[in-house]
């Protein structure tokens, strides 16, 4: 699987240089053409001449150094690397990979490369342990590329623990698998999103609301708010003047973006219809609680004996109508979270409360509404309008949804 691949390895300072040696070797042997890039650190282990001995080509060392190959060096070897591996990989390069700092040669490489990537920590057994370390490695691994983790055994200051380095023929056979499957560890950069909102004034609402039955006990829903959050964010990078008006879930304020903080459905219609008068678009993503206790209890209401509890409850607000009722010119989009009924619910809704689109999704779905990253929607529209959107991730369909909100403003 390695033969006539272009190998770039990298190499970092710790005890372990002397295992990759071993390991360039094999990957010659293999087939494969190598190009070594060491950190300084690493040169005070093991001499590059060694290395350019073993590989048969010269060792990067220096981000500075007179270019061979081209007038950007680095670019060079990243566009030439077919497969790229770092063994070992320290806990400095494996925090400068997570955070995207690039600030040596080897650095500056990985992430000028897009290619599969196999890094292969090694370090002392209480650095591996070290949370911060642990969450590089995650992130990493989140990120597209291979992190083989460290071995149990007899480390370098003498004691055994989790830490060592793997041997080079495991090093060899975990690239030659990633070789085949050919994974990417970064996906193609994000275009800028279109300014096609600059100057409009948007407000969307978000979340759950809770309804108090007494002063430990409401009714509410799973939602998390992260559907608004995705259209408040796509919103803002589209250059709308944002308020985001938000029941009770656990997301930190979008950056740039005005938020409203409430509770109840009563709150949320205040505050949502107080930003309607001066705003252009008005998108109602929360999951609003249709009914709420008519009389909650001033304490908490004791279990006792009873065998039951009564409730009695009466209709919230229904913001999209009372927005819809005095629409003018804006652009209002309401949702439908629906468990059964179909897009032909979602087009009644729209038809009955003015809305100009309504955005329906099946919550029965697993792994796509309340909760997820994910959705699959059809956003509903006057004319017979039905597009079906996803599953994708929610800030992807903000933005599709987005779309036919500025060219609704272009009509």
């Amino acid at each position: 699987m390695l033969a006539g691949a272009r190998l770039l390895v990298g190499v970092t300072g710790g005890i372990a240089c002397y295992k990759s040696v071993d390991l360039c070797s094999r990957l010659r042997k293999a087939g494969a053409e190598v190009r070594v890039v060491m950190t300084e650190s690493a040169t005070r282990f093991v001499s590059p001449l060694t290395f350019q001995s073993i590989s048969g080509n010269p060792v990067a060392t220096d981000l500075f150094a007179t270019p061979a190959q081209s007038a950007v060096e680095h670019i060079w070897l990243a566009e030439w690397a077919s497969i790229a591996v770092v063994a070992p990989a320290t806990a400095d390069i494996l925090g400068k990979l997570a955070h995207g700092i690039a600030d040596d040669y080897l650095s500056t490489i990985l992430l000028a490369f897009a290619g599969p990537a196999l890094l292969v920590p090694a370090m002392n057994r209480m650095m591996y342990a070290h949370p911060a370390v642990q969450a590089s490695m995650a992130a990493l691994a989140g990120m597209g590329y291979d992190v083989m983790p460290a071995e149990y055994g007899h480390l370098a200051e003498g004691v055994s623990g989790w830490g060592r380095m793997p041997e080079p023929p495991a090093i060899v056979e975990r690239l030659a698998g990633l070789a085949a499957e050919g994974r990417v560890p970064r996906p193609e950069l994000p275009q800028p999103a279109p300014r096609d909102l600059d100057g409009v004034s948007v407000v969307i609402t978000a979340g759950p609301t809770q309804e108090p039955i007494d002063p430990v006990r409401f009714i509410t829903n799973p939602s998390s708010g992260k559907t608004g959050w995705a259209l408040a964010e796509a919103a803002r990078a589209r250059g709308a003047a944002v308020t985001l008006v938000a029941g009770p879930v656990a997301l930190p304020d979008p950056p740039g973006v005005r938020v409203v903080r409430v509770r109840t459905a009563q709150e949320m219609a205040d505050a949502a219809l107080a930003a309607y008068d001066g705003c252009d678009v008005a998108i109602c993503a929360a999951a609003v609680s249709d009914f709420r206790p008519e009389a909650p209890a001033p304490e908490k209401i004791k279990k006792g004996e009873q065998d039951g509890l009564d409730l009695r409850l009466v209709r919230n607000p229904d913001i999209l109508a009372a927005m819809g009722r005095r629409k003018g010119r804006r652009v209002l989009v309401g949702f439908a979270a629906e468990a059964g009924a179909g897009p032909e619910e979602a087009e009644r809704k729209r038809a009955s409360k003015g809305a100009d689109l309504v955005v329906y999704n099946d919550v029965r779905r697993p792994g796509l509404g309340f909760g997820a990253d994910d959705n699959a929607v059809v956003v509903v529209g006057a004319g017979g309008l039905r597009e079906a959107i996803g599953p994708a991730p929610k800030r992807e369909i903000a933005h599709r949804i987005l779309d036919r909100v500025a060219a609704l403003r272009r009509i």
